[in-house]
């Protein structure tokens, strides 16, 4: 039973396979084709790094600190593979179709220019957070032109991206300011109106001089009962000077009674006094609250800003578009002349041993 050829087998069956000189002829040639396509029409590789910038680095990370604006607009997402995907996205290419005029140039429409955009340009991430675009074409001006291009485009996208999200943050922003402000005007005349009619600029003043005055009369009334018990020592109960001593310090505890009253709504009193300590403490603590909130909102909206000022600085170009010095190949070529010469040298190694019940003809020189 005769086993079944292979590829190789079948090629060498051929009639025209059995000289070497032609199997060299047409194998060389097509090697040297192949050859010779690699190397011309000359290819050469245009290429620019680029890596994302950190607002830090830009010297203003204090003033992005206070202002509230140290964060990026793209949240917790990496920086690179933001820009990665920028790079390779339809905006931006349409943007170098329109800076570098290739539909006239290359006569081709954008569909199609998109297409050729997309498969001969390559956008990849290096280590370190570096991002390289190069592309392979023989014409080196235009493959410099378009990666330049390419950077400049996707800086200019980054820089819409983040101004379009800053744009949204700030109308928010101008919002809260303005109720802010709004609630800060009432909360400030209501504490105004109570001190109207407290009748006082500084109504927790109050609270201390009742404090004061229970205290001086407490002392005072202390003092004229150790008078009075020097001088029941000295006089009876009848005599004038103890009756006056009595006199005045009933005088001072009805006083004090007076004073520390819960319920009076009279000034001066411990329970008018108490009341509007609240009411006091009430207001400054809503007018704090609100002074806080539109000063935060005041804050935050100047650090928009600052993000307007950074946002085009969000991509630095470490190495301007150049055309690499290393010679280019055409690797497609070069595949095919691996190709064929493997192929030569498994029929001569097929002619050199053949299989097992494999009949071949006898070279020919």
């Amino acid at each position: 039973m005769t086993p079944a050829r292979s590829l190789v087998g079948t090629i060498v069956s051929f009639g025209w396979m059995a000289r070497f000189r032609t199997r060299a002829l047409v194998f060389g040639t097509l090697i040297a084709l192949f050859a010779v396509l690699a190397v011309f029409p000359q290819r050469q590789r245009a290429a620019v790094t680029l890596t994302p910038t950190d607002p830090t680095s830009l010297g203003l990370s204090g003033a992005l600190g206070q202002l509230g604006a140290l964060n990026s607009v793209f949240g917790n997402q990496a920086a690179v593979e933001v820009a990665l995907r920028v790079a390779h996205s339809y905006q931006v290419r349409n943007i170098v179709i329109d800076e570098t005029h290739l539909e006239k140039r290359l006569g081709k429409s954008r569909l199609e220019l998109h297409r050729w955009l997309d498969n001969k340009v390559t956008t990849r991430s290096l280590r370190g957070g570096i991002i390289q675009t190069d592309m392979q074409y023989r014409d080196g001006a235009l493959a410099l032109e378009i990666v330049g291009s390419y950077a400049k485009a996707t800086r200019e996208r980054l820089s819409q991206i983040s101004l379009s999200q800053t744009a949204y943050k700030r109308d928010v922003l101008e919002k809260l300011v303005a109720e802010a402000q709004a609630d800060l005007a009432k909360a400030q005349e209501a504490y105004d109106n109570f001190r109207l009619q407290t009748r006082t600029p500084t109504p927790e003043f109050v609270a201390s001089t009742v404090t004061e005055r229970i205290l001086m009369l407490e002392s005072a009334i202390k003092a004229k009962e150790i008078e009075l018990t020097s001088a029941r020592q000295l006089y009876t109960e009848d005599n004038m000077i103890v009756l006056q001593m009595k006199t005045a310090v009933a005088a001072l505890q009805h006083q004090l009674e007076e004073v520390k009253q819960t319920q009076s709504n009279e000034d001066g009193t411990v329970g008018r006094t108490v009341a509007q300590s609240s009411t006091l403490f009430k207001l400054e603590r809503d007018l704090y609250i609100q002074r806080t909130l539109y000063d935060g909102y005041l804050r935050f909206l100047e650090g928009t800003a600052v993000e307007n000022l950074t946002s085009s600085a969000n991509v630095r170009v470490l190495e301007p578009p150049f055309i690499d010095t290393e010679r280019q190949f055409w690797w497609p070529a070069v595949a095919g002349l691996a190709g064929i010469a493997l192929l030569w040298g498994a029929i001569e190694f097929y002619r050199l041993r053949p299989p097992v019940g494999a009949r071949i003809g006898p070279e020919v020189a």
